[in-house]
Parts: structure tokens; sequence; C-alpha cells
């Protein structure tokens, strides 16, 4: 136990300097051949790597500063400070030249206001000057067609006078000849026409005699008579043509029940027929299979005796 001990603390002994010694040649040939700054993906995890590394952009026309870098804005060049001072500079300029601009102009509208004013207090001079004279125009005017329609209703009624004097002997004159003319006198020979006896003039014309009117009665009652013999025919003529109707209707009815019943016979007679030819057709089939079956039994009996034999 004792030599086995110790065989065991020996060899352990041993593993462990060969341990030691491999894992110091382990890391002789890391550090000789297998250092960090030698892999391909260091850059990723170097931690130099910001200090190693150029700044983002050098100057304003850097050529890596690309759209996609999104290195550059507008405002954040590197001569801010100097831009910004001569903006500053440029924009008091251009806000002294506004309020010198601005100036001017008020002395422009000022110069333009007071023209405008004294245009104004002339224009209005002119029209009131122009008033007056319109007023007076008026004034004169007004009187003279006054005086103008004045005279025209003097002579308005005059006239008027002179009209109705006339009018009165006018219709004195037309009714004079109205009472001793032969439009109320109701003469017949007025309104007899030059085309014939039987024409008459509608102006002239006062309307038919007596002999006229018991003749125009007469043919009235004579038309009603006639209208009354026609529609009589033409009941009688109606009815005649519905007995007709009714005739031919019956006629047809009965032609064609007798047909029907010609074709209830054919029919009954076609069945019997059908009837009988069936009959006919089993018997000779059952002919047909007896004849059949006795040649079977013949034809058996005939092999099996050759058989035998």
């Amino acid at each position: 136990m004792r030599q086995n001990d110790k065989i065991t603390c020996i060899l352990e002994d041993r593993e462990r300097r060969d341990r030691k010694t491999l894992c110091r040649a382990t890391n002789d040939f890391q550090q000789s051949f297998q250092r960090p700054e030698t892999r391909r993906e260091f850059d990723l995890s170097d931690p130099l790597s910001l200090k190693k590394a150029l700044p983002a952009r050098q100057s304003d026309n850097d050529i890596r500063n690309t759209i996609s870098g999104m290195q550059k804005f507008m405002g954040e060049d590197l001569n801010f400070r100097e831009r910004k001072k001569f903006q500053e500079e440029q924009n008091r300029e251009w806000s002294l030249q506004q309020q010198r601009e601005w100036e001017r102009a008020r002395a422009h509208q000022k110069c333009a206001e007071d023209l405008y004013l004294q245009m104004k207090l002339k224009f209005d001079e002119t029209a009131r000057h122009l008033q007056m004279l319109e007023s007076n125009a008026r004034r004169a005017v007004c009187a003279a067609v006054k005086e103008f329609n004045r005279n025209q209703a003097i002579e308005s009624q005059e006239r008027k006078k002179q009209e109705k004097k006339q009018e009165e002997e006018d219709n004195l004159a037309e009714i004079s000849s109205l009472l001793h003319g032969d439009l109320l006198s109701e003469n017949p020979q007025r309104a007899a026409s030059s085309f014939g006896p039987h024409r008459v003039i509608p102006g002239r014309w006062k309307g038919m005699s007596r002999e006229q009117l018991e003749q125009v009665h007469l043919t009235q009652k004579q038309q009603v008579l006639e209208k009354l013999r026609l529609q009589e025919e033409e009941c009688q003529r109606d009815m005649d043509w519905d007995q007709r109707r009714i005739q031919k209707a019956r006629e047809d009815l009965m032609y064609e029940r007798q047909m029907q019943r010609h074709q209830r016979d054919l029919r009954r007679a076609l069945d019997s027929s059908n009837r009988s030819l069936a009959r006919q057709q089993c018997l000779q089939k059952k002919h047909m299979d007896e004849v059949s079956t006795n040649q079977l039994t013949g034809d058996y009996f005939t092999q099996f005796n050759t058989s035998s034999r």
C-alpha cells in the first residue's frame, strides 16, 4: 500500500508538471502566434478602437462625409462662429436698409396723401360748382317742362271737346241709319246670296222662317226613324250571327266527341291487337324454349352413349 501510494503521488506530480508545461507552451504559442490583434474580427472588439480611429469629420470638404453618413447638416460647419458673426452683421445691415426704405416709403406715402388731399379738395370744389350748374339747369328745365305741360293740357282739353262733339254727331248719325236700315227692319231679301237661292249671307241672315223650321223638324223625325230602323236591322243581324256561332259551336262539339269516340275505338282495337301479338310471341318463345331443351337433351344423351361405347 505504501509502495502504491508513493507511485500514485509520483504519477500525480508528473501529471501536474506535464499539465503546467502544456499550459505554459500553449500560452507561449498564443502569445507568439495567436495574439488578439492578429484576429480577423479584432477591430470589432478592440478597446483602443476609438483612439485609433479618425474623427468623423476632419474638414467641411472631407470626401468621407457622404449623404448616407449624416455627419454634416445645415448650420454645423466648422466655420460656424465666423459664419454666425457674418450673418449677424449682414442682418444688421439688412435691418438698417429696411429701416431706411421704410422711412423713405413713409415719406413717399405722406407726399402721396398730401397730393391726394389736394386733388380731393379740388375735385370737391369742381363737383360743387357742377352741382350748382346742374341745379340751375334742372330748375330751368322744370320750368320749361311745366309750361309745356300746361300748353299740352289746354290743347288736350280742346281736342277732347272736339272729339266728344264729333263722337256725339257720329252716334246720332249711326242711330238714325240703323233705325231706317235693313239690319233692324229684318228684311229677308238682304240675306239672299248671289250664289244661289239656297245660300245666305251670314252677316245679314236673321234666322229661318216658319216653313223652313217645319221642314227641318220633319227631316229630323225622318232621320230618327231611319236610325231606329237601322238599329233594329243591326240587332237582328247580330242575333242571326249569334245563332250561327252557337250552331257552329255545337257542330264543332259534336264532331270533336265523334272524333274522341273514334280514337277510343281505334285505341281499343290497337290494344287488343297488341295483346294478341304478345300472346302469340309468348307461345312462340315457349315453343322455341321447349325445342331447344329437347335438342340439348338429345345431344347430351348422344354424347353419353358415345362415351359409353
